[in-house]
């Protein structure tokens, strides 16, 4: 799967700019998984089934498999996100970021191993730590840029000759490191000004927008200040207020409600789009 062909189709075929992030706590499971050996992977592969017609993207979070020793279980989810679901791009979330021999590593993990379409890292080692995520010329690599945390201005808004560091960053993505077309940018949905700088900076690169839903970030000036003139160019993401939307056996119910509901808010604010009818 080519990741940012995949991902265009899914924005126009699907009608949607909704990323759901899975980020599985097994304290937060539902009961009746509680315990199983194999929860994450099923409580996981759930939410999939239940939400794929209504995203462009998923976006499992490495970390939380990773805690729990379920890192075959997520490379069963992914395996099973591409067998059921083709045509739907899986980011694997990782943030990596480290000098290049080791960064070849960590790009045969993400891209080999797990066999996501693409792959979040972070670009403050340069660009060679970034090439070798580079040479999957099919695969996306989406660089950490102005992230959602309030701690991230600490060092993203430092002053660079005139610009802010994130401003530099989005600017050397776009014009130098993105020759094959394959990058990305991570810009928190918290900061819309930013979203629009950023987008200012980038032309039509897509954006991955985390921040809405748990972390308040808000729905219409995300997709005001961050979509391109498609109507598209953004993977706006929401975790836990879809995955935790239900606690109980009919928590899939609850979380395709819930992805269904923002993705209608996302598109009431889209330009030169139809929203399409509610399945």
């Amino acid at each position: 799967m080519n990741f940012m062909h995949a991902l265009t189709s899914a924005w126009n075929e699907r009608n949607s700019l909704l990323c759901v992030g899975l980020d599985p706590d097994p304290a937060r499971l539902p009961e009746h998984l509680k315990g199983q050996g194999d929860a994450i992977l099923h409580f996981c592969r759930a939410i999939v089934d239940a939400t794929a017609d209504l995203v462009c993207c998923f976006k499992p979070q490495i970390a939380y498999f990773s805690a729990c020793r379920a890192e075959e279980q997520l490379e069963e989810l992914v395996a099973h996100i591409h067998s059921r679901h083709p045509g739907v791009p899986v980011i694997l979330d990782a943030k990596r970021g480290d000098i290049g021999s080791t960064a070849e590593q960590y790009a045969i993990e993400a891209f080999e191993r797990y066999q996501a379409d693409a792959v979040t890292i972070n670009p403050y080692l340069g660009r060679d730590s970034v090439a070798p995520y580079l040479e999957y010329r099919d695969k996306g690599v989406i660089l950490l840029c102005r992230t959602s945390n309030p701690g991230g201005s600490d060092l993203q808004f430092l002053d660079v000759g005139g610009e802010k560091l994130y401003e530099r960053l989005a600017r050397l993505v776009s014009d130098e490191w993105n020759e094959s077309g394959q990058c990305g940018l991570v810009v928190g949905a918290t900061f819309p000004r930013e979203i629009a700088r950023v987008r200012e900076l980038t032309g039509n690169m897509p954006l991955l927008v985390p921040g809405i839903g748990a972390q308040g970030g808000d729905i219409e000036a995300t997709v005001r200040a961050g979509c391109n003139g498609d109507g598209n160019g953004l993977m706006i993401n929401s975790s836990r207020a879809i995955l935790y939307a239900g606690c109980d056996e009919d928590y899939t119910a609850a979380a395709r409600t819930v992805a269904r509901e923002t993705r209608d808010a996302i598109n009431r604010h889209r330009p030169s789009t139809s929203v399409a009818a509610s399945p």
